[in-house]
């Protein structure tokens, strides 16, 4: 089992509401005891066979042939008879018995019928015959309404019958004296009742001495007595005789039965347990269906791969509401082990590092997880977690006391089967002080080889990435012309925490907000400029990218469409004009590569050179495209050397100029306010806006004589 640290770590990444909501889907006791023993398994065999059993159930539930497993009695009670010498099943109990074996012989030849189709569930039934005699047992004893039959004994069918017709007889008799006393006049307005199990008649009161037989009682008015009559007495007690005969041979026959049925106790047994078994499998694949949870492909070693996780509460909740859930993708490796999360704060970063570690439980406690199919999870033998404010008033620890505690535990006992979670790693002190300890704590379980998650705002831990072996960094997407968060999580670079752009957002006073950026210190304020403005790029870098895959797209279908076209010289002059566009968005994006690439270099050398300045107009060179300046300048000076605009609107076959980098070309087509633009011997589709119509300068006459 894993070893959790601190003891309520499940809980406080929510694993008791996943439990909650596996519970609702229960129908039988013996489901939810196994929900509440629920444990997280550390061996790989096991873990696989149980998401592979619920993995199978949930294609089950999913279609419409079901699995027959309608029993949802708890029959422990009556199980413990079966065990115990003397006991005695009733009716009712008997038939429940009868009721699990038929519900047990419903399963298998479901089974058998699918023969294969489900080996890891059919694997639970292995050990588990049909015994065709105890529905012959009982079945002979107990009818559909839980009554033993006049057959279940010679005894019994002589006394029953005995019974019928001395109860007949009683009938007639008792009518008889019925219409004898209504003519006489005695008879009270209810005429008959029951008392004390007799049937008796109900007379006036004044002639209750005229009436010969045995009084039982009066009503509250004491205006109608009840008697039995004299010419009933006899036939009653002959009755009553025969019933107390009866029930001494049901309880016989009864206790004759549970006897038979005891030898039966462990198939019984085991029958009840499969059934409750069947129906926590199929708790969980229900529970799957509705966070929309897969089997990930399992790794017998430490190790993350999440593709397209989500948290699976937020998921509810948001499904809930229509709401879309931002999904998480990160890899943990023996290579990249500790990933350090930043940006501002309400930005998703506990979320991200939450949803890790509720996954992480469920996959280990054999349920399905909402990611991708393709995503891989290992197992972990340790998880350790420090989320929240653990400050202690009955130990009188303060919040950083209490927090330097549990990574004090962390330090002892991690190691390379470790997974740890660490939010807001050294607040809570003094800020220098404590980013000098939240660096050697990273430090040394980095050299554990622990594997963790880790939130911050410490600007020495951004940069550790770049020279500590294991470490990465993660930050959480920032919108900064909407002042919102993204909830995206990036791995590979640093966010800036956007203090300034959270304040003005919150409506702090922008003289307050501009006496606190004079109050920071220069350095470390330019770094965090430099920080989100590497995000911009990331999140701009992202949107190209989802630009790119729509129009890659969009160029599948054309292709398709174009390849039923007849005209072959046009087919080829579209596809140019596709490869084309296509290598124009490739260019941007590997521009804006390339300047993330640089960024990167930049945080390193901030940290170890001393020239701060030059680092700064480093990033300041990358950040305004100094280079591209320099070259639509050169090509503005070519093109002005070599031509002059004329003011005329473009027409078919005039020379244009691009407005921008300058380059020239020749007009060929006009389509509204797009055109083809011929550079050399490759077609362009533009936007004729960007186009000014120019032509050749005259050549000047050479000086030299």
């Amino acid at each position: 089992m894993i070893q959790l640290y601190p003891a309520h770590a499940s809980d406080a990444l929510e694993f008791n509401k996943i439990l909650k909501l596996l519970k609702q889907k229960c129908r039988t006791d013996a489901a939810l005891e196994r929900v509440i023993e629920m444990r997280f398994h550390t061996r790989l065999d096991y873990i696989e066979r149980e998401l592979l059993q619920t993995s199978e159930y949930k294609a089950i539930v999913s279609g419409s042939d079901q699995i027959p497993n309608d029993f949802t009695k708890n029959v422990q009670k009556e199980l413990k008879l079966l065990s115990i010498t003397g006991g005695v099943l009733n009716g009712e109990q008997l038939l429940s018995m009868l009721q699990l074996s038929l519900n047990i012989r419903d399963i298998l030849q479901w089974f058998k019928k699918h023969n294969n189709l489900f080996p890891n569930l059919a694997a639970l039934l292995a050990n588990i015959a049909y015994e065709k005699e105890i529905a012959a047992i009982i079945g002979s004893v107990i009818d559909e309404g839980a009554n033993v039959r006049d057959t279940a004994s010679r005894e019994l069918a002589q006394i029953r019958s005995d019974l019928a017709d001395l109860r007949q007889q009683l009938r007639r008799t008792f009518e008889a004296v019925l219409r004898r006393l209504n003519k006489q006049g005695y008879l009270a307005d209810i005429a008959e009742g029951f008392l004390n199990g007799r049937r008796v008649v109900a007379v006036m009161a004044e002639h209750k001495r005229i009436v010969k037989g045995i009084l039982h009682g009066e009503s509250d008015s004491q205006k109608t007595a009840f008697i039995e009559p004299e010419e009933t007495i006899e036939l009653n007690n002959e009755v009553y005789s025969l019933e107390r005969a009866e029930a001494r041979e049901i309880q016989r026959i009864l206790a004759q039965t549970t006897a038979t049925l005891a030898t039966f106790h462990p198939q019984l047994d085991s029958y009840y347990h499969i059934c409750g078994l069947f129906d926590f499998i199929r708790a969980k694949a229900m529970l799957a269906l509705d966070i929309n949870a897969v089997m990930p492909r399992l790794s017998p070693h430490p190790g993350l791969h999440l593709i397209k996780a989500h948290h699976p509460l937020l998921l509810l909740h948001n499904k809930g509401q229509d709401k879309p859930v931002v999904p998480l993708n990160l890899e943990l490796d023996k290579h990249k082990r500790i990933l350090i999360i930043s940006g501002p704060n309400a930005g998703g970063k506990t979320v991200a590092m939450k949803t890790v570690g509720l996954l992480q439980l469920m996959c280990q406690s054999g349920l399905l997880v909402p990611v991708d199919e393709n995503s891989e999870m290992g197992v972990f033998k340790q998880i350790m977690i420090h989320i929240g404010d653990t400050q202690s008033i009955e130990h009188e620890l303060s919040t950083y006391s209490a927090h330097l505690r549990d990574m004090r535990y962390f330090l002892d006992f991690a190691n390379g089967k470790t997974l740890f979670f660490i939010d807001e790693l050294g607040s809570g002190s003094d800020p220098n002080l404590g980013g000098a300890f939240a660096e050697a704590i990273v430090e040394e379980l980095a050299h554990k080889h622990a594997f963790g998650i880790i939130t911050t705002h410490y600007l020495n831990l951004k940069v550790m990435a770049g020279k500590v072996n294991g470490i990465i960094n993660g930050a959480m997407a920032f919108d900064e012309e909407h002042l919102e968060p993204l909830y995206r999580l990036s791995v590979g670079k640093p966010g800036s925490s956007y203090t300034f752009a959270i304040a003005q957002r919150s409506g702090l006073s922008p003289k307050i907000i501009e006496r606190a950026r004079e109050l920071t210190q220069r350095e470390h304020f330019k770094l965090d400029k430099m920080l989100h403005k590497t995000e911009q790029q990331s999140v701009r870098l992202g949107d190209k990218e989802k630009e790119l895959d729509k129009l890659i797209k969009e160029n599948e279908k054309l292709k398709k469409k174009y390849e039923e076209l007849t005209d072959k010289e046009k087919l080829k002059q579209h596809y140019a004009t596709l490869r084309l566009q296509n290598q124009v968005k490739k260019e941007e994006l590997d521009y804006l590569r390339d300047t993330e690439r640089k960024f990167k270099q930049i945080i390193h050398d901030w940290k170890k050179t001393e020239n701060k300045q030059e680092v700064i107009q480093a990033a300041e060179n990358v950040l305004f495209r100094g280079k591209q300046i320099q070259t639509n300048a050169a090509a503005a000076k070519k093109a002005d050397k070599n031509y002059e605009t004329t003011g005329s609107k473009p027409q078919v076959g005039d020379l244009v100029r691009n407005s921008v980098n300058h380059q020239v070309g020749t007009l060929t087509e006009l389509r509204d306010k797009r055109a083809i633009v011929k550079i050399g011997n490759m077609p362009f589709n533009v936007n004729i806006d960007e186009w000014v119509t120019v032509r050749k300068k005259p050549k000047q006459p050479d000086k030299k004589k």
